[in-house]
C-alpha cells in the first residue's frame, strides 16, 4: 500500500524540485555526479513510502555531488 501522506507527497515534490536543478547544473558544467543524482532526485521517491527513508535517501542525494567528486 502506498502512503500518500502530506509529508511523503511533499518531500517527493521538493525532492523532484531538488532534481531538476542538479540535473540542470550538472549538464551545464558536464558533470557527471550533480547530473546522475538529479536523475535520481527525480525518480527515487517512487520507490519508498516511509517518510524516514525518504528524508535519509534524499539527504544522502543531496550530498552525493559535494562528497564525490570526480
Amino acid at each position: 500500500m502506498l502512503n500518500f501522506s502530506p509529508a511523503a507527497l511533499f518531500i517527493g515534490i521538493f525532492a523532484g524540485i531538488c532534481g531538476m536543478a542538479y540535473f540542470a547544473y550538472g549538464k551545464k558544467q558536464a558533470r557527471m555526479v550533480p547530473m546522475l543524482s538529479g536523475v535520481l532526485l527525480c525518480v527515487y521517491p517512487y520507490f519508498f513510502d516511509s517518510v524516514w527513508w525518504l528524508v535519509l535517501v534524499g539527504l544522502a542525494l543531496l550530498a552525493a555531488p559535494f562528497v564525490i567528486d570526480f
